[in-house]
């Protein structure tokens, strides 16, 4: 299994920008996508953006994209997420996940929390208005 800690969030006013991390451990050596998504209270986890395993192809949740940017360093096995223009409805608990051995992206692609096998502890994200 893949071991994964995020770090970056925090509280930042609309507008603002925040760069998230995270860091995997263990099955590195194993080819597979990665991602982020998010869960705000009493809402469902819901996906934010992922990478696949060579970093040449993305896929965003609408509502970031031109925003967020998702970018992957294999030789630090470290994923990121560069939040720019956040907005208050972007306030939620940030989450990591890898292990992702079917990655898709365009319209029809919709990545389930399920899709992905390991999966971080969550870094909490606030914007304020």
């Amino acid at each position: 299994q893949v071991q994964l800690v995020e770090s970056g969030g925090g509280l930042v006013q609309a507008g603002g920008s925040l760069r998230l991390s995270c860091a995997a451990s263990g099955r590195t050596s194993i080819r597979y996508a990665m991602g982020w998504f998010r869960q705000a209270p009493g809402k469902e986890r819901e996906f934010v953006a992922a990478i696949n395993w060579r970093g040449d192809s993305t896929s965003y949740l609408d509502s970031v994209k031109g925003r967020f940017t998702v970018s992957r360093d294999n030789a630090k096995n470290t994923v990121y997420l560069q939040m720019n223009s956040l907005k208050p409805e972007d306030t939620a608990v940030y989450y990591c996940a890898a292990e992702w051995y079917h990655y898709c992206s365009g319209y029809a692609c919709s990545p389930r929390p399920a899709d992905f096998g390991s999966w971080g502890q969550g870094t909490q994200v606030t914007v304020s208005s």
